[in-house]
């Protein structure tokens, strides 16, 4: 495991690293920036890449390597620091399952490719063009829609499964993604979402892992308002907090948040600056 870590860090700059979460600034030899840890007005942190480490010179004196920053800034324990800085380095861990790596990688494509598609949706589809104008009309900037990756699911009953088949995944792969439903007692799929907003819910690094659905028929009395993608390979219901990949940072800063009751709410507060503000109740 030693010398994986080893490799790790020989092909990881910690200075790209950190400069994916924090503004760093040149100092001579080394970086300087804002604490991401604590509020400051004078940057007190500092970035070595001769030595591949970082250290805060102010209140908090936090310090360390790549993966203690990167443990630190997401909230993480060392395993998930060790796996995403492998992928990031190419290395393959030698103790990863093989097959449940294929899987996770198929079902974020699948996840990925579903939250592009209902995006399209949103600026290109008749109906998606009123449902955009419909969350303009509730306050949301186009900056906010783009941001939290809003989209349109058709009325279709398997716009998104053909799409998705086209690419080359199974209608059985799509079902177990939480995309759609198969027909009690026949072999026949059809998309879980239609005719609704599409809320994306990402896990903590901002990957697509699951979806919530707004009906966008006010006459739909029979329908309800709001659906989620069930229970997946990806998606934990009691494990995540939609919004809290936008405010993890913000809430460590603060070391406070403040939890609102729906999609809208997280994303208008977002959008009105109060960035510590996880979702509950999904």
């Amino acid at each position: 495991m030693d010398s994986q870590i080893n490799e790790i860090k020989s092909r990881i700059d910690v200075v790209e690293v950190i400069g994916g979460y924090v503004r760093l600034q040149k100092a001579g030899a080394n970086w300087r920036a804002n604490c991401p840890f604590h509020n400051e007005r004078t940057p007190s942190f500092m970035v070595s890449p001769s030595r591949q480490v970082w250290r805060c010179f102010g209140s908090c004196g936090e310090g360390g390597d790549v993966f203690s920053f990167l443990m630190k800034i997401e909230g993480i324990e060392f395993v998930d620091a060790l796996k995403i800085l492998a992928q990031k380095a190419g290395v393959i861990l030698k103790r990863e399952d093989p097959k449940l790596k294929s899987e996770r990688r198929k079902y974020c494509d699948i996840s990925e490719m579903a939250a592009g598609f209902f995006e399209k949706n949103l600026e290109t589809a008749a109906v998606g063009k009123e449902a955009k104008k419909y969350l303009k009309e509730r306050g949301l900037k186009d900056e906010t829609i783009k941001e939290f990756r809003l989209g349109w699911a058709s009325e279709s009953w398997d716009e998104l499964l053909n799409f998705l088949i086209a690419k080359g995944y199974k209608a059985a792969d799509v079902e177990k993604a939480g995309l759609a439903v198969k027909k009690q007692n026949e072999n026949r799929w059809f998309d879980r979402f239609r005719g609704r907003i599409i809320f994306p819910i990402f896990d903590l690094h901002g990957q697509p892992i699951g979806f919530g659905g707004r009906i966008f028929k006010e006459n739909a009395d029979k329908e309800a308002k709001y659906l989620n993608s069930p229970q997946t390979f990806l998606y934990d219901k009691s494990k995540v907090l939609y919004g809290l990949n936008f405010a993890k940072q913000e809430i460590r800063r603060r070391e406070k948040c403040v939890l609102v009751e729906g999609y809208m709410d997280l994303i208008m507060s977002h959008q009105d600056g109060l960035k510590s503000c996880p979702e509950f109740g999904l």
